[in-house]
């Protein structure tokens, strides 16, 4: 589909290593995907300005910032496409709705399902659609459709469609989604849950939608009808923020909470350990499952370098109305680290405990396991969940439902 005739050598070879170097790392694991990367040329979609290997680079590429600098629209990095591209079990003559445009990953989408397909990619921003066309046509796929929509109503005009690739953060399932998927259809999303967000590959299961995959990954946030922003709440100006989702924050005084981060905090270890990069991102969605209050703090790694959190922009973080205890970590030697918590306020030394205690369970039942069962039900529809823990994220249209099963209990 795009002209070999388009690419300068300099791009030929950059795309070739980007290949190379995703097969070799796992990210591309399908002929059909393989030859989709080799084919589309990536640095045509990239703002002006962007290196032939900046665009080749397995990272993100900004396409847009907002007035506060932050960004609005981007190209999400090769490997998390790949496995998107996977995830959506994608075949030849496949009809794919692209939430969140940018005209790269479509044209990827488009090599996949071939000629017989038909790809619709929507965006709300008209800019991020006039460049997508732009950049659509330059690489030879005049085909594939763009329009300008708010993603809470899809595109019906091409529905119904046998994936859909979600490409921004979403927090809820809106119902034109679930209407515009064929029966068999898979939605591939990023969904926000408690501040943790997981792309999910989601598949009907009755009256709802059952993950089949979940793994981390970071977009930026939706826009228009369907935007639920966590609640940010600053503690020390810009350099300590907290972040609450689904919690009503009328249970917390972030004024005590401030006064509290200036008294002595209680540090306290606990038995488990990790090897040096490795992954324990289940950790994190352990945390948040739990019936308690919970956030996740930044803090500025210069300007409140004394805080120590274990992650410097999303650390989990429990609290009550006036003490916050947070996830952090130590070098105990070359090839260990040591989990921890540290707390602040007159009940930081219970709450620092709790984490420690939820620490060790994750560790014991959790850790090496298949991780929790992600499920989502229109409201209305969820039945009664017996199993413990249970975090139910409830939005405007669905509610999120994590359980954990603790090996050997009934189910």
């Amino acid at each position: 589909m795009a002209g070999s005739a388009l690419d300068t050598s300099p791009a030929d070879e950059a795309r070739a290593r980007l290949v190379d170097r995703l097969l070799a790392d796992g990210g591309i694991t399908s002929p059909s995907v393989e030859a989709a990367f080799r084919r589309v040329p990536r640095h045509l979609f990239a703002p002006d300005g962007v290196s032939v290997d900046a665009a080749y680079a397995d990272d993100v590429v900004i396409t847009k910032r907002g007035p506060d600098g932050r960004a609005t629209s981007s190209i999400s990095a090769p490997w998390l496409q790949a496995v998107m591209l996977h995830a959506a079990r994608l075949r030849p003559g496949a009809r794919v709705l692209e939430i969140g445009s940018g005209g790269y990953n479509a044209a990827l989408i488009a090599e996949v399902v071939g000629p017989y397909g038909r790809v619709t990619s929507i965006d709300i921003d008209p800019d991020i659609i006039a460049h997508a066309r732009r950049a659509l046509d330059t690489a030879g796929y005049p085909h594939v459709q763009v329009a300008t929509a708010d993603a809470e109503n899809g595109c019906p005009a091409a529905a119904p469609y046998d994936a859909i690739l979600v490409t921004v953060e979403a927090s809820d399932i809106p119902p034109a989604w679930t209407d515009q998927l064929a029966p068999d259809g898979a939605l591939v999303v990023p969904l926000r849950m408690r501040g943790n967000t997981r792309c999910l590959t989601l598949t009907r299961d009755n009256e709802h939608f059952t993950a089949t995959d979940a793994f981390v990954c970071g977009f930026v946030p939706m826009q228009g009808a369907s935007a639920h922003p966590a609640n940010r709440q600053s503690l020390r100006g810009d350099d300590v923020t907290l972040r609450v989702d689904d919690l009503d924050t009328r249970a917390l005084d972030f004024g005590a909470l401030t006064a509290a981060l200036n008294g002595t905090p209680v540090d306290a270890w606990s038995p488990v350990t990790t090897p040096p990069a490795t992954p324990f991102d289940s950790l994190y969605l352990w945390l948040a499952s739990q019936p308690h209050p919970c956030g996740l703090l930044a803090a500025d790694r210069h300007r409140a370098a004394d805080m120590n959190p274990q992650n410097w922009v999303a650390c989990p973080a429990l609290l009550t109305s006036d003490s916050i205890a947070y996830l952090t970590i130590r070098k105990l030697d070359d090839t260990t680290w040591q989990f921890g918590a540290r707390g602040y306020g007159p009940h930081a030394a219970p709450l620092t405990q709790h984490m420690l205690d939820l620490i060790t369970a994750w560790d014991r039942h959790h850790r090496h396991g298949p991780g929790p069962h992600i499920a989502v039900y229109p409201n209305g529809t969820i039945p009664p969940l017996t199993q413990q823990p249970c975090l139910l994220a409830a939005r405007h249209h669905t509610t999120t439902a994590i359980t954990w099963t603790t090996p050997g209990s009934p189910t």
